[in-house]
């Protein structure tokens, strides 16, 4: 069984930054491809980004060049580096594996001044 435990979340002012970071239990070559999703309150979970085993990336078109994916095979983490960030970003932000289809249990981002 693969885990997957996202950290970096918390609340941040419109226009701010935050960098979320998801550890696997296994190296994540093999579990790629890795995914970003989130869930606002009383919305469906949506789709933010992906990257694929050879390090290509697809966004969703409202956080493209804002937000950037990435992924360190050493230290089996999937980032997801997130700037400009707006009030409609708020939602737990899940970390997936495509592959497995495990998902991670969630971290909580609030854009609030």
């Amino acid at each position: 069984q693969v885990q997957l435990v996202e950290s970096g979340g918390g609340l941040v002012q419109p226009g701010g930054s935050l960098r979320l970071s998801c550890a696997a239990s296994t190296s994540i070559f093999s579990i790629y491809p890795m995914g970003w999703y989130r869930q606002a309150p009383g919305k469906q979970r949506e789709f933010v980004a992906h990257i694929t085993t050879g390090g290509s990336t697809n966004y969703a078109d409202s956080v493209k060049g804002r937000f950037t994916i990435s992924g360190d095979n050493a230290k089996n983490t999937v980032y997801l580096q997130m700037n400009s960030l707006k009030p409609e970003d708020t939602a737990v932000y899940y970390c997936h594996s495509l592959r497995t289809n495990y998902w991670g249990q969630g971290t909580q981002v609030t854009v609030s001044s």
